[in-house]
């Protein structure tokens, strides 16, 4: 893996101010927060803040774990922009690869075991998620903006965040979660509720025709169709409770990055009680299947056995205002960057189910670390 040094910007444009804590580009509009009134590590006092008007907006992260600490902030202000951000682009520093955590072959042995597990004649589960990790290296000083405007340039969409988590508390101070996901796990606007689930992917293809076919192939993988169809089945249960009406359509659709295919799902409701925020839906969807598995606690119980702690990868990064309105991301295709700010360490992970096969699991996991690592100029 070496780095090419052509990614942009230890400087952002002026619309972003540099301590800015929070930052989500999306192609319909660019959420930006601008100083910290009040830190939030539990998700349910930072909604109960905005419901009693204590907090009039609250920004940030929830760890994979709903257990574990939020990264929640009140900001002094939250401006709203018309469509995805234009960052100023300035050269990255360099940047080499580390460690693999786990090391591929770990990672292959540990797939293998999930699906021994998932394949005994009487599984309780069905599905697990099992990531990995890249430890990256700058030689200077990298300015999470820095890496969020070159993601953002680099999507099709204008998708990216950038998080402070210190508000996480004590071993959060000054890490910042980078990313640029293809994933909405829940946006509120007035009583509508959508969302877009994703699960089931291939690697996209410089060659039109096989990316043509790849896509084809995946929209009638059988493997692929059963993963996806636990993730809407797992949503359809947690907002049925939130919504008067729901829908959802009977097959996924294609949807594309520009290194993956996957398959999506748009759902959208109708929300029964306006006084749920879009930071209550947030925690009462999260985990979905697509990060976690199903049934969730014996996935999440498995990951913790295999993975240990994930920290924010594959959590959610959003914002919610004083009307309940906002919106919610998926935490993928992300980065943590450590306070040092010379210490990178980038994520990926794959859905396990049983008819998967350990390095195929490998080699998608390795496509989705693209994301990352060619933002900051990184080929393998």
């Amino acid at each position: 893996m070496e780095s090419t040094a052509v990614a942009e910007s230890a400087e952002t444009s002026a619309d972003l101010p540099p301590g800015a804590p929070f930052v989500l580009s999306r192609p319909h509009g660019t959420v930006i927060a601008d100083g910290i009134r009040t830190g939030y590590d539990s998700a349910r006092d930072a909604a109960a803040a905005l419901r009693s008007g204590t907090a009039t907006s609250v920004v940030g992260a929830l760890a994979f774990d709903p257990s574990h600490p939020a990264a929640l902030i009140a900001p002094q202000t939250l401006r709203h922009h018309p469509g995805s951000w234009t960052p100023r682009l300035h050269t990255l520093p360099h940047v080499r690869a580390g460690e693999s955590i786990p090391p591929e072959n770990e990672h292959i042995s540990r797939v293998a075991a999930a699906i021994h597990v998932l394949r005994e004649p009487e599984a309780a589960l069905h599905k697990v998620v099992l990531a990995r990790s890249v430890v990256l290296h700058a030689d200077e000083p990298l300015h999470p903006h820095a890496l969020l405007a070159q993601l953002v340039a680099n999507d099709l969409g204008g998708n990216g965040f950038s998080v402070d988590l210190s508000a996480a508390g004590t071993g959060w101070s000054g890490r910042h979660l980078v990313g640029s996901s293809p994933e909405v796990l829940i946006r509120r606007r007035g009583d509508t509720v959508t969302c877009h689930p994703l699960a089931g992917s291939a690697p996209r293809h410089t060659d039109p025709e096989i990316d043509r076919l790849t896509a084809e192939n995946l929209a009638s993988s059988e493997k692929n169709l059963r993963e996806h169809a636990l993730v809407v089945e797992a949503l359809r249960a947690s907002l049925e409770p939130f919504c008067t009406e729901l829908d959802i359509p009977d097959r996924p659709t294609l949807t594309s990055t520009p290194q993956l295919w996957h398959l999506g799902t748009p759902v959208s409701g109708r929300l029964r009680d306006r006084s749920v925020t879009a930071l209550d839906l947030a925690v009462a969807v999260h985990p979905t299947p697509a990060v976690c598995g199903t049934p969730t606690d014996a996935a999440r119980a498995l990951i913790g056995e295999l993975e240990g702690d994930r920290g924010f990868y594959a959590g959610a990064v959003g914002w919610a205002d004083a009307d309940g309105d906002g919106e919610w991301m998926v935490t993928i295709r992300c980065a943590q960057i450590d306070a040092d700010r010379t210490t990178v360490t980038a994520y990926a992970g794959g859905g396990i189910v049983a008819a998967s096969e350990p390095d195929d699991e490998l080699a998608e996991t390795t496509t989705k670390l693209g994301t990352v690592l060619a933002a900051l100029g990184l080929t393998r």
